[in-house]
């Protein structure tokens, strides 16, 4: 496969297979992928515990904010400067993401990477859904727990979820217009919409 940089961000609904896909897409793609890896490395760069990123993922308000009022990040601001916050965190998440971007070809998972690196060249993001009774059924098994607790959970990751995004982005998780392309995992399986991915990611960047 020709040798490109590219950067790959995946929206995902919860137990839509979105995270295995971003995995096969980087595999193929010869990039390097990131999910909950980008914890690491927002903590070596702040000197904060990893613990700090891990309870504030993907979602706000694990720390009350310093501010009155928020618009979505824009240009580079005083955040080192202030006192520690929410925003503290997000801002060295979005220096990892960037590190990682500058490095080489990259698949992201979530983390509003798609806002993050949107002034970058090749990149294409992507949101995966599926039907429900399908996410609840890999929840379940992903978590060893019935319907109704799977159901629960699906729902308030996705809200928190959903207000992290639209928080930091100033856009609407989920909705087509904030993704160049969504996909429901359901219609082909996971195999298949990894490779229809594929297929359309070559096309995009003319890529042999």
């Amino acid at each position: 496969m020709e040798h490109k940089k590219i950067i790959i961000n995946i929206g995902r609904q919860v137990g839509s297979g979105g995270r295995v896909i971003a995995q096969k897409l980087a595999a193929d793609f010869g990039a390097t992928f990131y999910d909950r890896e980008l914890l690491n490395l927002a903590a070596k760069e702040s000197g904060f515990s990893e613990k700090f990123f891990e309870q504030n993922d993907e979602r706000k308000g694990f720390l009350r904010s310093r501010f009155h009022f928020h618009v979505p990040l824009l240009g580079e601001s005083d955040f080192y400067t202030n006192d520690f916050s929410q925003e503290s965190l997000y801002k060295f998440q979005c220096d990892a993401i960037r590190k990682a971007a500058d490095a080489g070809s990259c698949v992201f998972v979530g983390r509003t990477a798609d806002y993050v690196l949107r002034d970058y060249a090749n990149t294409i993001n992507i949101f995966i859904t599926a039907n429900l009774e399908e996410r609840v059924s890999r929840v379940c098994k992903r978590h060893d727990m019935d319907a109704e607790a799977a159901r629960k959970y699906i729902s308030q990751k996705e809200d928190a979820r959903s207000s992290y995004y639209n928080y930091y982005t100033g856009k609407r998780w989920g909705y087509s217009e904030s993704y160049d392309l969504c996909i429901n995992s359901s219609l082909v399986g996971i195999d298949e919409t990894e490779r229809l991915l594929a297929a359309f990611i070559k096309l995009r960047f003319h890529i042999e």
